[in-house]
């Protein structure tokens, strides 16, 4: 039995589902239509590009929690699953998750994607655990601030270290299965890393360090 991690966005699921969220809040008419847009883009451009500034995309991305309240939030969230999750869960995704559960592995969504979003996601494919970029709250309301370490890039190394040492687990046998060069620092820590549908930066560097490479989209 060993740990078996999956990054969630584009890989588990053929979107990205914080880019997702933000066209939704577009589509509820929740944010500036101009400014939100425009900046959505530029943000995931970024990301794809290996260049994102977390700390401004998640001023941006948490403003919204903060701006509305639980209930809104979390009647937008059913809409949300209903309209821009449920029909992009892949079903290979589900079959990989699937056999490492009867393996009997631990299994662990880590994503940079904030937890409002994505821990409704983890429930709905049976995933117990996940690291996600973890918004504050006080008082029953966010903040628009973040708690802790972002999960992105180094910081999913460093906060996997944390849930190990609580978990009292360790890496050993451990598999990661990412789509992005940006989760390379963790790629490179697993005995198991796995390219799924990678971008063409991750592409090139699974296939000269001959790590698996693999499609759940076909």
């Amino acid at each position: 039995m060993s740990l078996a991690i999956f990054d969630l966005d584009n890989t588990l699921l053929s979107i990205d589902s914080d880019h997702a969220w933000g066209e939704f809040l577009l589509e509820q008419g929740a944010v500036d239509p101009i400014a939100y847009r425009e900046a959505n883009e530029r943000f995931l451009a970024d990301y794809n590009a290996g260049t994102l500034d977390m700390a401004a995309f998640l001023e941006m991305a948490l403003k919204p929690l903060a701006e509305n309240t639980p209930e809104q939030l979390a009647a937008w969230h059913q809409q949300f699953m209903a309209s821009k999750i449920e029909p992009n869960i892949l079903p290979k995704a589900e079959e990989l998750l699937a056999r490492h559960r009867t393996k009997g592995d631990t299994l662990l969504i880590i994503t940079a994607t904030n937890r409002f979003i994505t821990a409704p996601i983890a429930e709905r494919l049976g995933v117990d655990y996940l690291i996600a970029v973890d918004p504050e709250m006080v008082d029953g309301r966010y903040t628009g601030r973040v708690s802790g370490i972002p999960s992105y890039r180094e910081g999913k190394v460093t906060r996997l270290q944390q849930w190990l040492e609580n978990q009292e687990l360790t890496m050993d046998g451990a598999w990661f299965y990412s789509d992005s060069h940006n989760d390379l620092p963790l790629l490179e820590q697993v005995e198991h890393p796995v390219a799924v549908d990678p971008d063409d930066t991750l592409r090139q560097i699974a296939e000269e360090r001959h790590w698996r490479i693999m499609s759940l989209r076909d």
